[in-house]
């Protein structure tokens, strides 16, 4: 088991906050502070998992921290998230996917559907100039309600 520096330390526990599976993390401490550490070790870090439970007040509150940050992030700083990184990916994989049919066809379609807008980020109701939808709110006898169904049976 590696002995880790605070820097590293602090590295694991914004990595576990932003969700990243101790798998990844390993590999993400090997590649930035080529150091071998096992995915138990990480784990350690993890306040909300059983082998966190003794980490130190410092990280605990890190970890939340970070967590707070990542999830409240605008949609834009995701990477994925953006069109264009999408479409780079896409296209990677429809180059290495042309031989297999299926996948080509299904690759090209999400590709499209970006291309033309199909996935629209928010759908606003409003009511006139913008304000709040009006609801009206009436009660109607049974009589009435039964002549009113007919009316509307008997245009169809």
């Amino acid at each position: 088991m590696a002995r880790l520096k605070k820097a590293e330390k602090v590295f694991i526990v914004r990595s576990l906050a932003q969700f990243m599976t101790p798998t990844e993390v390993v590999v993400a401490i090997k590649e930035n502070f080529k150091i071998d550490v096992t995915p138990q070790q990480v784990e350690a870090y993890d306040p909300t998992k059983t082998a966190g439970a003794d980490l130190s007040q410092e990280f605990v509150d890190l970890f939340h921290e970070a967590r707070k940050k990542y999830i409240d992030q605008p949609i834009y700083n995701i990477e994925a998230a953006n069109d264009i990184v999408q479409l780079r990916v896409l296209s990677a994989l429809f180059i290495k996917k042309q031989g297999n049919t299926r996948d080509a066809i299904k690759l090209s379609d999400q590709i499209q559907k970006i291309v033309k807008g199909f996935y629209e980020k928010k759908i606003e109701i409003t009511g006139k100039d913008g304000g709040p939808l009006e609801t009206v709110q009436t009660t109607v006898s049974k009589e009435g309600y039964l002549q009113a169904r007919e009316q509307v049976l008997d245009e169809y």
